[in-house]
């Protein structure tokens, strides 16, 4: 059983040396410098304690999801040697996990650690917690990047949670800055093209398994999802002011409303492309009314910068099994693995095939291009051979040039899903659009066993070297 909440999720880590430990960093850059610049192979998670200007107890955690161990006891996994391991785990759990979610509602209760401390009215001020100023260029301080966004769709009563960027524009005023066509934006829509306020609930700490379910796009009620993951319901307590479902063992949740034709500039911010590229905003405002927090709260912190960042390990390995799933489920025959690149991130994608015939390759293409979770903002599409890997980006350059020809091999989708974070989208517009390259990097099938031999020794030759020299 996985951990229930943040804190015992931290002394797991720490058990398990995956977690650090950092003592004085000031929340004015230092954290989201010293968070960005923890990369190499698995990095820890970074536990940012007596922040400089705030009480010892009011604290920071970053980095939560970069390492594999991590990733795996945040999702209730065992231990894999490899990330291809990981990887089919992901593909085998997703369906389950989806089909089990209907047993798993979230359960109400009448109490729970995040009740611990309640302000109201005059009493709600945001910079109450050590929140950072993550980039160098960001307008402001951003107390939701690891967040979990809740919001209810008015016409079926359905709660959604996502993960999106929440910055502090005082003591009780944030902006929020939600992409076209994400669940969260979309039911702030339904409430105000009903000239109603949007109750809105923002928790900002919590046990990493928010963050992972609200930064990817899960099919259904991430509560229920995440009962599945845990084999249990969430606790949840519904918060007085909105009736929304908070999570009873949250470290910081924030309650209030989203007015009607009410907006701030927001922004610029550092994002997961690598740039500032949505930059300044005239984004939707939450007036905050409600503040509930543990005693001694730990802030989560998801920034975004050029990958790797913090969020793309995990979003890596569940993107590309949902891809492989979702292939799978649009009848796409003999897929053989899917790879969305982390250095890509959605913008580079990778599907292995064994051709079966003329036009298989580009089928597999085209249905890749605008699977739900690999639609919004691709670029390219390569689809290889099955003795390709998909997750070695140096095997399908080699397939892209050996096996492919730019005059018949690439396919451009014009006008595709886009979002206001490309940075390769000119502004002012409103046609958030970009085109996609569907490359055909698969040896040409209608002349496939003619198609020269690679200078690879026989599978019976390997077996035997390896036999005999077992120590090379």
């Amino acid at each position: 059983m996985p951990a229930n909440d943040l804190r015992s999720w931290i002394k797991d880590s720490q058990k398990k040396k995956e977690l650090k430990q950092i003592n004085g960093a000031d929340w004015n850059l230092e954290i989201g410098c010293i968070t960005q610049l923890n990369k190499g192979k698995d990095p820890p998670a970074l536990f940012f304690t007596d922040v400089k200007d705030y009480p010892a107890g009011y604290r920071v955690i970053s980095s939560v999801l970069k390492s594999q161990t991590n990733i795996q006891s945040t999702l209730n996994l065992p231990a894999h040697k490899s990330r291809q391991e990981l990887l089919k785990t992901f593909q085998e759990k997703f369906p389950k996990w989806e089909s089990k979610a209907a047993d798993f509602p979230p359960r109400f209760v009448d109490s729970g650690p995040v009740l611990e401390n309640v302000h109201s009215g005059k009493d709600v001020n945001l910079l109450e917690f050590p929140v950072p100023v993550w980039h160098d260029l960001d307008g402001g301080r951003y107390i939701g990047t690891g967040d979990a966004i809740i919001t209810r769709n008015p016409y079926t009563n359905e709660v959604n949670f996502g993960t999106y960027r929440v910055m502090v524009h005082d003591a009780n005023t944030l902006g929020i800055f939600i992409a076209p066509g994400h669940h969260g934006l979309l039911n702030i829509q339904r409430y105000h093209e009903q000239g109603k306020p949007c109750p809105i609930a923002l928790s900002v700490g919590h046990h990493p398994l928010f963050l992972a379910l609200g930064g990817i796009d899960i099919a259904g009620p991430e509560y229920n999802f995440g009962g599945a993951v845990r084999g249990k319901p969430i606790d949840v307590v519904k918060e007085e002011i909105t009736g929304l479902p908070i999570p009873a063992e949250s470290e910081i949740v924030l309650a209030g409303w989203c007015p009607v034709g009410l907006t701030r500039t927001e922004g610029p911010f550092g994002e997961w492309t690598g740039y500032y590229a949505s930059g300044e905003t005239s984004s939707p405002v939450i007036q905050v009314k409600r503040i509930y927090h543990r005693n001694d709260p730990i802030l989560m912190g998801c920034p975004n910068y050029r990958p790797p960042n913090d969020f793309s390990p995990f979003s890596v390995i569940a993107r590309s099994a949902m891809l492989f799933n979702q292939m799978k489920a649009n009848d796409v025959p003999d897929v053989r693995g899917c790879w969305i690149s982390e250095a890509g991130v959605h913008t580079f994608v990778t599907i292995s095939i064994k051709q079966r015939y003329a036009g298989h390759a580009k089928q597999a293409a085209i249905v890749a291009s605008h699977c739900p979770v690999s639609t919004n903002m691709g670029r390219y599409i390569v689809v290889v051979d099955e003795d390709i890997d998909p997750t070695d980006i140096n095997e399908v350059i080699h397939a892209m040039g050996f096996r492919s020809d730019p005059a018949t091999g690439i396919d451009i989708i014009r006008n595709a899903w886009s979002t206001p974070l490309d940075p390769m989208i000119r502004k002012p517009t409103k046609a958030w659009v970009n085109s996609r390259a569907i490359i055909d990097a698969c040896r040409p099938y209608d002349w496939i066993d003619e198609f020269p031999k690679q200078t690879e020794p026989a599978p019976e030759l390997v077996e035997r070297v390896r036999k005999k020299w077992p120590n090379l």
